[in-house]
């Protein structure tokens, strides 16, 4: 029987601080010998921020979205892979995992495409050097996993053209987790899932299907939980079979849901 395969976006506070990182890791560790392969994709918007803010490069947003000029784009390079995916890295095999680092540009892995924006007024807008993806090979993902190696992915990716881009994370998580046929896909965040009427834990929504999340789409999730709850629909609809979201500075709801199956978080179904 095949091992099942949990693909984790990683990201937020859990990223920045330092004992969190720690935890996690012995979490992914604690999956390991229960049988899963993991594979892990990262963002680093708060690496980014401070290694813009340190070259004097202002940061844009356009719907949520980092506007990445050539300038930029250069920097983030340096933050995701040489910062985040490094340390990363380290942490996870001093916790006795066997992690490697790559990005979408590993192999080609990931293919990607200028992204064109189109704002909610109907005008397009240039988000500079941010991509789409087009394609993913999952050969070698596959070849790490079945090894009994832990993938750790930035979400950078080339054009055809040798062109590179800045891809949002957890677009590319849930992408990547359709294309590696993750059954599970677990989102980490800052808050503990999706609530109704913030921060009343009782309200905490524990389903959310395509309807319910129209419903509610732009008014309970808003800001940052909009392209996590787009990429979990996306991965889902691909054929991910269960979408979760987690907060990742409580790394135990990990093993909590996915060895104890906990009621914790907020799970998305199509």
């Amino acid at each position: 029987m095949s091992k099942q395969r949990i693909l984790i976006k990683y990201g937020g506070n859990a990223m920045i601080n330092p004992q969190l990182q720690q935890e996690i890791a012995a979490q992914i560790f604690k999956l390991q010998e229960a049988g899963y392969e993991v594979i892990m994709v990262h963002g680093g918007g708060p690496f980014i921020n401070k290694a813009l803010e340190k070259a004097a490069i202002k940061s844009h947003f356009v719907d949520g979205l980092r506007v990445t000029e050539a300038i930029a784009f250069a920097e983030i390079q340096k933050a995701l892979i040489g910062e985040v995916n490094a340390d990363l890295i380290s942490t996870l095999n001093q916790n006795k995992l066997k992690a490697i680092g790559l990005s979408g540009k590993d192999a080609g892995m990931v293919r990607a495409k200028k992204y064109l924006h189109t704002s909610a007024d109907g005008s397009r807008v240039d988000l500079g050097m941010v991509g789409e993806i087009t394609d993913i090979d999952n050969s070698l993902i596959n070849l790490l996993c079945k090894s009994g190696y832990v993938p750790v992915v930035a979400c950078l990716a080339d054009g055809a053209d040798g062109t590179s881009y800045n891809i949002n994370a957890d677009t590319f998580a849930g992408k990547l987790a359709a294309a590696v046929n993750a059954d599970q896909l677990i989102v980490l965040t800052d808050v503990d899932g999706l609530f109704l009427n913030y921060p009343d834990p009782a309200s905490i929504i524990d389903q959310l299907n395509e309807t319910t999340v129209k419903a509610h789409m732009g008014t309970t999730i808003q800001g940052g939980m909009i392209p996590k709850i787009q990429s979990c629909m996306l991965a889902l609809q691909e054929g991910v079979k269960k979408a979760i979201i987690l907060n990742g500075t409580k790394p135990k709801q990990i093993s909590d849901y996915v060895i104890d199956r906990e009621k914790i978080g907020t799970t998305l179904t199509l």
